[in-house]
């Protein structure tokens, strides 16, 4: 049985596999990386730099920005406002060389917070096409080249914070949370026309202003929507106010629903090891879930709660048996995935701040990655014992997350793209 011809199929196999692997490793397509979950596959990427070490470039951004770059091969995208215009950045990796810009021009102002500029949800991409979301500007999709192959007006978006939730990507179809606000929808279109394929609408969104005398009401989702695979079928996780819930990404029906959020959520849902973690923002709330159920199974597949946490606004991994995430304070925590117990936690200051967070943690071969908003970026180990490796500040703020690639990371500051490298 050990013939030539089989060893050479064999041998195609494995390339063909490493192939694959170092093709995944090497894009980062969507906020949140390949999976939605920000695990990165990749091995040795930088974890000390400065403004001058380990720069191999950085190119200025004409106005603040919360967005996150994405990358695939020889090109970097960034979401980016200038002026009224609402507009998608494509980068030449190498050089950071500005190759092109196109989107949604003169869009009519929205609500927003000052912290929270236009543009603030991050583009997604296949390597065909890329997807950018401007809220009032519309979802639209673009080639490589920066022409406009459709774009879809989806109405206006309001709420006193603004928006900030990522479109993403699902067989053919781009998946958008539209809201928060007093309309607020989940929406599934076709990847190549940009048809309504199904639509989720959720009741009860508000615009947090104050009208009258009556207080506002906080509430409201940011959430990026994630995709995974649990007893034999696909879902789509998303975590709305006050709960977590999945639904059929081919149909839009939902699946299941576990009570146990607070109104207000910022970070997208996290899932490993069969279990799924929702976290509430502002006075938050945390839950976890078994997947693969039907109808409100907050009562039989819950598996903890938490009624009170820190605020959170960046999103969480889970790495080994334990949650990790970085707090909107500055102040890290690790949890046993199972059973929500504290392991530790820990107050990472920046170079020159509090080392307030809104940045979403990446994982890359045991660290942890989280670029926090004086621009200091910390890099500390995911093991049930707190040890930080480094803390790298840049000098300019950001509400970014980090986006690693082949080796490479891109940072997204209010002044700069930064690409960090001892590449030279």
């Amino acid at each position: 049985m050990n013939s030539p011809a089989l060893a050479a199929r064999l041998l195609t196999v494995a390339l063909l596999g490493t192939t694959l692997l170092t093709t995944h490793a090497a894009n980062w397509p969507a906020w949140r990386g390949p999976d939605g979950t920000g695990v990165c596959s990749e091995k040795n990427l930088p974890t000390r730099w400065s403004t001058t070490e380990n720069v191999r470039w950085k190119t200025p951004l004409p106005e603040r920005g919360n967005s996150t770059p994405i990358i695939w091969k020889d090109r970097v995208f960034v979401t980016q406002s200038v002026g009224n215009d609402r507009l998608l950045f494509c980068f030449d990796r190498a050089t950071g060389k500005l190759l092109w810009q196109s989107g949604a021009k003169n869009v009519e102002k929205e609500l927003t917070h000052g912290t929270n500029p236009y543009c603030a949800a991050s583009p997604v991409t296949d390597g065909e096409r890329v997807y950018a979301s401007f809220a009032t500007g519309g979802l639209w999709c673009f080639d490589f080249s920066g022409k406009e192959l459709w774009h879809r007006d989806l109405g206006k978006q309001r709420h006193i914070w603004g928006n900030a939730a990522s479109p993403m990507l699902h067989g053919n179809l781009c998946i958008l949370n539209f809201g928060p606000g007093e309309r607020t929808f989940l929406v599934a279109v076709d990847k190549l026309t940009g048809k309504t394929l199904w639509q989720h609408d959720e009741p009860g969104g508000e615009s947090g202003e104050k009208k009258g005398d009556a207080k506002p009401v906080w509430n409201g989702s940011w959430s990026t929507p994630v995709a995974i695979r649990a007893a034999d079928r696909d879902e789509l996780l998303m975590t709305f106010p006050k709960r977590v819930l999945a639904f059929d990404p081919a149909t839009g029906k939902e699946l299941w629903t576990c009570a146990g959020l607070n109104p207000l959520v910022y970070t997208s849902p996290i899932f490993s090891d069969g279990i799924v973690v929702g976290m509430g923002g502002f006075g938050g709330m945390s839950v976890a879930v078994k997947p693969g159920g039907t109808g409100d199974v907050t009562a039989t597949h819950r598996l903890w709660h938490h009624p009170r946490t820190k605020q959170r606004i960046g999103s969480g991994v889970i790495h080994g048996g334990h949650i990790y995430i970085l707090n909107d304070p500055g102040v890290a925590e690790c949890f046993e995935l199972k059973t929500g117990k504290l392991v530790w936690e820990e107050r990472i200051k920046g170079s020159t701040s509090s080392g307030e967070n809104w940045s979403s943690l990446v994982l890359a071969d045991g660290l942890l990655y989280a670029l926090n908003r004086a621009g200091d970026c910390p890099v500390f180990k995911a093991i049930p014992k707190f040890e930080l490796v480094s803390l790298n500040p840049l000098g300019e703020p950001s509400n970014s997350s980090v986006a690693p690639s082949d080796g490479e990371l891109f940072l997204r500051t209010y002044k700069h793209l930064w690409c960090i490298s001892p590449k030279k």
